[in-house]
C-alpha cells in the first residue's frame, strides 16, 4: 500500500509520525524475557574450529561440527539401525550422516553447556540444518527433550585422556554394545516347476 498523500482518502487532519529513535529497552532496565539466548552464528560447521570452552571443562579442544541436534525416542526403538544393530532409545547413541559407525564423539549444548558422551550406530538426520540424532537418553542428559532442537558442537573422541561431561574418558566407555553382528548367510532352496 503506498504512504498516504496529501489530498488522498486519507483523514486530512492525521498525519505521520516519525518512529522514535531510542532503544526498546532503555538502558539499565530488566530484561523481558527470561528465554536463554542462542548464538545462532555458532551453528556454522566447521572443521578444526577451536572450542570456545565451557567453564571446567577442561580445556579447548577441537570441535568437528556445530549446527542443530534432535532426538529420536519409542517410534523407532527396536527397529534395526543402519550399523545392523537394534535401536535402543535408552542407550548413549545417535544417528549422523557421515561419521563411520562405532565413533564415540562428545555432544556438547551450546545453550546450556552440558555433555553427554555417544557412539554413532545410525545414519540420519535428514532434516535440513541438523546434524545429529540422540537417543532420548542421550537427550535427556543435555535437556534437549523439551526443546525439540537445540544447537549443539560435536567434538570426537579419539585419544585416551579427552574428557566429556566433565569427566575422562575411558578407552571401553561408549562402546558397551558390541559392534554390529555380521550378516547371516541363508541358504534358500531353489524353486520347483509345476
Amino acid at each position: 500500500m503506498p504512504p498516504a498523500t496529501e489530498g488522498g482518502p486519507a483523514d486530512k487532519d492525521a498525519k505521520l509520525l516519525p518512529l522514535p529513535r531510542q532503544l526498546a529497552v532503555p538502558p539499565g532496565a530488566p530484561a523481558r524475557s527470561n528465554v536463554p539466548s542462542v548464538r545462532y552464528d555458532l551453528a556454522v560447521s566447521g572443521t578444526g574450529e577451536p572450542d570456545d570452552g565451557v567453564p571446567g571443562d577442561g580445556g579447548p579442544r577441537d570441535i568437528f561440527e556445530r549446527g542443530g541436534a534432535s532426538w529420536y525416542g519409542i517410534q523407532f526403538h527396536q527397529r534395526k539401525t543402519a550399523s545392523g544393530e537394534r535401536f535402543d532409545m535408552m542407550a548413549m547413541t545417535a544417528a549422523h550422516k557421515t561419521l563411520p559407525f562405532n565413533t564415540r564423539v562428545c555432544v556438547r549444548s551450546l545453550v546450556n553447556g552440558s555433555e553427554v558422551l555417544v557412539r554413532i550406530t545410525d545414519r540420519g538426520p535428514y532434516a535440513q540444518g541438523r546434524i545429529i540424532d540422540l537417543s532420548r537418553a542421550a537427550a535427556e542428559r543435555i535437556g534437549l527433550i523439551g526443546l525439540g532442537i537445540k544447537q549443539v558442537a560435536l567434538t570426537i573422541i579419539d585419544r585416551e585422556g579427552m574428557r566429556c561431561g566433565g569427566s575422562e574418558v575411558e578407552e571401553g566407555e561408549a562402546q558397551a554394545q558390541a559392534p554390529a553382528p555380521a550378516r547371516r548367510q541363508v541358504k534358500v532352496p531353489p524353486r520347483r516347476r509345476r
